[in-house]
């Protein structure tokens, strides 16, 4: 296991022995590895207290943590059905009642207000019953409500393109969103699912405002065992991802995986730091456009279609993640999210293992909630 660092670091800080002459062996003649940031044991003229310090706290300049690589199987999908039930316990099961059992008509005044209450939106669900009372569909109210639901949703392609922009150049994603919707867990999972499909990964610890989000992304990258680029706490976030991308070009990498700062969308300086990680990205790999994902906290209701829009106005999502909908989620903000910003969701969260985060599929997602 070893701890890249950059070879303009303090001369103070000790270097592995023969550190370098594997790194010139990997064609990264620019790095130098540092074992106590691993171990936590202090070095030559390291002082005893450096123990009890976070590996955040000990970054003293660009790094690489090298974790040891670990078999991962591809992560099998969860019974989506399951994991929904919760949200369809609640929401759905309004939904029903208001929809009418054999021989009852559906009460069309309560199905828009069940859908309101699911965190569809007033308008959208207003178009929904309306579409729904003209559609007549032989299979009766639910059905009409089913097919109109589901024609909110994109159509979606087998698998998520993740072409490489230019010629000899890594995919690159940024990872947006406000502190507390499951970010940098949704980090972990993204890597380990594309590491067990084959892919080489660099994650970029670039949220740099909160020294715990670069211990906290050192762990989910040990677990999946891919390399994270890090610099101090307080660093330029920019800085982090160029660093990453310079690592990823050296190593032939497939991928690089950016945190950014949990961003409040209120916040225009903060979200003016997105858009500046987005011109480095462009200097560095030129004709390369970056895929940005926003993960987003499905409990928070419309609330999260306003952070999303504002996130999208910055800095144009690509994706969207949805996180916690095997909790107390009504389910009805995945179609207000796509129908309002006409971006797809990519993934939803139903739990806490690295196969919980699955490939949103449309059909599925509506079969479950109708389940």
């Amino acid at each position: 296991m070893f701890f890249w660092r950059k070879k303009d670091r303090p001369e103070s800080e000790p270097a592995e022995a023969g550190a370098e002459d594997r790194l010139e062996a990997a064609g990264e003649p620019g790095w130098t590895a540092v074992a106590d940031a691993v171990t936590g044991e202090p070095g030559p003229g390291l002082e005893p207290e450096t123990r009890r310090l976070s590996w955040s706290e000990r970054l003293a300049g660009p790094a690489i943590f090298d974790p040891e690589p670990s078999e991962l199987e591809l992560p099998v999908a969860p019974d989506l059905s399951a994991r929904l039930e919760r949200s369809r316990g609640g929401f759905m099961s309004r939904l029903r009642d208001a929809l009418g059992s054999a021989g009852e008509g559906p009460s069309w005044d309560d199905v828009e207000e069940t859908l309101i209450a699911g965190d569809v939106g007033a308008s959208l669900a207003m178009e929904v019953v309306e579409r729904a009372r003209r559609r007549r569909d032989p299979g009766g109210a639910e059905a009409a409500v089913r097919a109109e639901l589901r024609a909110l949703l994109a159509p979606r392609t087998d698998g998520w393109d993740l072409a490489r922009g230019t010629p000899g150049a890594p995919t690159v994603v940024l990872v947006v969103g406000v502190n507390g919707t499951g970010k940098t867990t949704t980090i972990g999972k993204l890597a380990a699912r594309h590491r067990a499909e084959g892919r080489t990964i660099i994650l970029a610890a670039a949220d740099t405002f909160r020294a715990a989000a670069i211990d906290q992304l050192r762990i989910w990258a040990e677990r999946a065992g891919v390399p994270v680029v890090a610099h101090a706490p307080g660093a330029d976030p920019g800085a982090v991802v160029y660093d990453a991308l310079d690592a990823a070009v050296a190593r032939g990498a497939d991928l690089v995986i950016a945190d950014t700062a949990g961003r409040l969308h209120t916040k225009a300086n903060l979200m003016d730091e997105l858009t500046k990680i987005r011109r480095i990205i462009d200097k560095r790999l030129p004709g390369t456009t970056p895929e940005t994902l926003f993960v987003l906290d499905a409990t928070t209701g419309q609330n999260g279609l306003t952070q999303a829009r504002a996130f999208h106005e910055a800095v144009g999502l690509t994706g969207i993640v949805l996180t916690k909908l095997d909790s107390t989620a009504k389910g009805g903000i995945v179609f207000a999210i796509e129908a309002a910003l006409d971006v797809p969701v990519r993934f939803i969260g139903v739990g806490e293992k690295a196969g919980d985060l699955v490939p949103f599929d449309p059909d599925a997602f509506v079969a479950a909630l109708f389940a």
